[in-house]
């Protein structure tokens, strides 16, 4: 009796074991899915988005500036301009984007930052746009330049700059109006490997 007592505990003790040595070899055996930077992904940090298929085109909704055209005299860089306001130069600066530099006094031109300005100039120089602000970032940056959003044939530019491959989603400080849209923008350039994305571009 005391036997078969003995027997069916070694026997419980057994199957356990082997139950617990089949689980941890089927853990090891799942892979883990990561990001670039080795972690599990979150939501903000999806590499693979499937929302992203085309540019999107925001539609302008402010009212200071929804009607009213200007003429863009100079293009400074990838993401500043200057535009005729009533008759007096206004420098802007392009909310939500990044450029590579080019012409800041402290560093030396960054890798595609000649392609940058050189599409913003082709794009904008001469044309007419309309401009919108934003509430969330103020009106003036530190330099006095007036902070927007630049919409050229009806299409967000600053949108057009990420989608395109030529500037990187930027925010300053706080949440923008439209950085949900920016950040699926870069998603979708990295994803499709246009401009600065692409293999080789930035060595």
């Amino acid at each position: 009796m005391v036997f078969l007592f003995l027997f069916i505990i070694i026997h419980r003790v057994v199957n356990d074991e082997v139950k617990k040595n089949d689980e941890a070899s089927k853990t090891s055996e799942t892979p883990t899915a990561t990001n670039d930077y080795g972690s599990k992904p979150t939501q903000d940090q999806d590499s693979d988005s499937e929302t992203v298929e085309l540019a999107p085109v925001l539609v302008i909704n402010s009212a200071d500036y929804k009607d009213t055209t200007h003429t863009v005299i100079k293009v400074v860089d990838g993401d500043t301009i200057d535009i005729d306001l009533n008759g007096k130069t206004q420098r802007v600066r392009l909310i939500g984007v990044n450029t590579p530099e080019t012409v800041h006094p402290n560093k030396t031109v960054e890798c595609f930052g000649k392609e940058a300005s050189d599409y913003t100039r082709s794009k904008l120089l001469d044309k007419k746009v309309v401009i919108e602000v934003d509430d969330s970032q103020g009106m003036y940056d530190k330099y006095n330049r007036l902070l927007a959003y630049v919409y050229v044939d009806g299409k967000n530019f600053n949108l057009d700059l990420i989608v395109n491959g030529y500037a990187y989603e930027y925010t300053y400080n706080i949440p923008y109006r439209y950085q949900k849209e920016f950040k699926e923008g870069q998603v979708f350039a990295e994803k499709h490997e246009t401009g600065l994305w692409a293999p080789g571009a930035c060595n």
